[in-house]
């Protein structure tokens, strides 16, 4: 695990500066690794073709390097993403009294603004979509720096203001989104897919809404897998606070162990195959294994849609 996989979430002061140091581990890590293959020279200019307009030659670059390139601008990009990222208050988990360690809100932001400057770097356009019980923040899909930049504001705002008791509605927020999202684009979920007040079948139907709509679809299922899904805990009582609504319970883990893990286990199998029947990739996001797998199935998918 390298240190961008564990860092001390108080140095989360300039997250534009942390993405660029995330993405460039990740870029050294590939060249190390079977996914050496992968497209992760990012040019900024294309070989100028006979025939071409000359109005748009990089004429500084010629005349270091004596080859004719021409310049990319916006309209030339070759993918549209739109980013969505659920920030009810189960996002918040865990809580760090220390400041630790990554929440699952604050490790869904860093991987989104690393996404984002991939995404950058290969000249592609993107827009960022919020929600918690309804879409907060909807922006169309650019790829200029300004913009880049305006998305990253966005991203530090959520990181440094945590707020309890924010309810969901992830299937109400994915329905508007894919009304909204009007050209084919890849769409990227952050969500852990809690949510109280709606039927799985509410959130099935979301889902498929967006395929439905031509967009292809990454859901990044954020969790903290040790005591999420796993429900691992000291042999000692806890109280258990619902995030979302305050309920509080007091117990020994290991009295709803089995039932709490069996219960979780299924709605995430099927979950994962609503995603398989739907041609969405479903991607489990655990906080504790760093940004690796995230950027690695981005890349993944990015390639494939060349």
């Amino acid at each position: 695990m390298s240190f961008f996989d564990n860092f001390d979430v108080r140095q989360i002061e300039n997250i534009e500066l942390l993405a660029k140091q995330v993405v460039e581990g990740f870029i050294i890590g590939l060249h190390k690794s079977p996914f050496h293959g992968f497209s992760v020279e990012f040019a900024e200019h294309r070989l100028f073709n006979e025939g071409e307009s000359t109005k748009d030659i990089d004429w500084k670059v010629y005349a270091r390097s004596d080859k004719m390139f021409t310049k990319k601008f916006e309209e030339e990009t070759n993918l549209r993403c739109q980013i969505i990222i659920d920030t009810s208050s189960s996002m918040y988990f865990p809580e760090n009294p220390d400041g630790k360690r990554l929440n699952k809100l604050q490790f869904s932001a860093l991987a989104a603004a690393s996404i984002m400057n991939l995404l950058k770097k290969q000249r592609d356009a993107f827009g960022l979509s919020v929600f918690d019980s309804e879409v907060r923040i909807h922006t169309k899909c650019r790829s200029a720096t300004s913009h880049y930049r305006l998305l990253l504001t966005y991203l530090d705002s959520l990181i440094k203001d945590p707020k309890k008791q924010k309810t969901t509605s992830t299937a109400k927020a994915l329905h508007q989104l894919a009304d909204s999202i009007h050209r084919r684009s890849l769409v990227i979920i952050f969500s852990d897919m809690f949510d109280s007040d709606e039927t799985q079948n509410d959130l099935f139907s979301a889902l498929q809404h967006l395929k439905y709509a031509k967009h292809e679809v990454i859901l990044f299922h954020v969790t903290d897998k040790k005591h999420e899904l796993e429900f691992e805990y000291e042999n000692r009582p806890y109280l258990f606070i619902d995030m979302e609504s305050g309920e509080e319970i007091k117990l020994q883990h290991h009295q709803v162990k089995d039932l709490y893990v069996e219960k979780v286990m299924a709605y995430k199998e099927a979950l994962k195959m609503k995603c398989l029947q739907y041609k969405i990739e479903f991607i489990e996001a655990d906080i504790n294994e760093g940004f690796v797998p995230v950027l690695q199935n981005y890349l993944v998918k990015r390639n494939k849609m060349k």
